[in-house]
């Protein structure tokens, strides 16, 4: 009996110390800072693949109906039970509260970019009023003064830009375009400026990066940068050759669908 008791309690300590030891030794992903996660909402895991892979921005497109923000790529894909707030927001929340007050634990911000894809003014109304409801998750601002938050949200697509601007309390930025370059306006109201790749340049990714084109990329940056904006490309090609080149211009958030290959790349020098 005595050896039956011995062996039970082993067996007891053993569990009992099972759970720590694996969480200690489990493998954490690299937050990879220029990831981003096109159309995240089609892989089979929303944010949480990308999260999974180190993605440190994740793009999500969103359709008011009937009261609700619902995450697809279309309206034909539109399901009830797909909400901006069961995809993105809760599980931002409760990873952001399980991190000690950040997504990956490391202090440092992430990007959601908000792709509106019904009417503009009407979205964004709904949307700030439901961004409102997370002040532990998103970077605000109200009168011009910015609170960080662990996640910065940024509207694209429809952007109703004269109806962010007036929010007196807003929770989301806007994503610029290249004709916004010079803007004046303050980095929190445009801290991202996205374009077409194919619409400003012809190289595809295959081999080496024309000069011109790559001085062209280069002075993109560099006033982008200059007003503290970040830059991101979207339909470019995903391969080795294209992100090469958006990580030695030194582009901020490359645009990718192939999250374990991008992961991978910016894996190695």
């Amino acid at each position: 009996m005595a050896g039956r008791q011995c062996r039970v309690l082993f067996w007891i300590i053993v569990t009992a110390f099972a759970i720590p030891v694996a969480r200690l030794t489990a493998k954490s992903p690299i937050p990879h800072r220029q990831a981003h996660a096109h159309n995240d909402y089609l892989h089979p895991r929303p944010l949480l693949d990308a999260l999974d892979q180190g993605f440190c921005s994740v793009e999500a497109d969103i359709f008011l109906v009937e009261g609700e923000l619902l995450v697809a790529h279309s309206p034909l894909e539109i399901k009830a039970d797909r909400t901006l707030r069961a995809l993105y927001l809760d599980p931002l929340r409760e990873r952001i509260r399980s991190n000690g007050g950040s997504v990956y634990g490391d202090g440092q911000r992430i990007t959601l970019l908000i792709d509106i894809k019904s009417k503009g003014e009407a979205t964004f109304k709904i949307l700030n009023a439901l961004l409102a409801e997370y002040p532990d998750v998103f970077t605000s601002v109200e009168s011009g003064n910015v609170r960080q938050g662990p996640v910065l949200a940024i509207v694209s697509g429809d952007r109703p830009i004269k109806a962010i601007t007036a929010e007196p309390i807003r929770f989301v930025g806007i994503d610029g375009r290249l004709a916004d370059l010079e803007s004046t306006e303050p980095n929190h109201l445009i801290p991202l400026i996205s374009d077409n790749w194919g619409v400003h340049f012809r190289w595809r990714g295959v081999g080496e990066m024309p000069v011109e084109e790559r001085e062209k990329l280069s002075s993109i940056i560099e006033q982008a940068h200059a007003k503290n904006r970040l830059v991101r490309f979207w339909a470019i090609p995903d391969n080795s050759d294209m992100w090469r080149a958006m990580r030695a211009a030194g582009v901020d958030l490359i645009n990718t669908d192939d999250l374990e290959g991008l992961n991978r790349f910016l894996g190695t020098p």
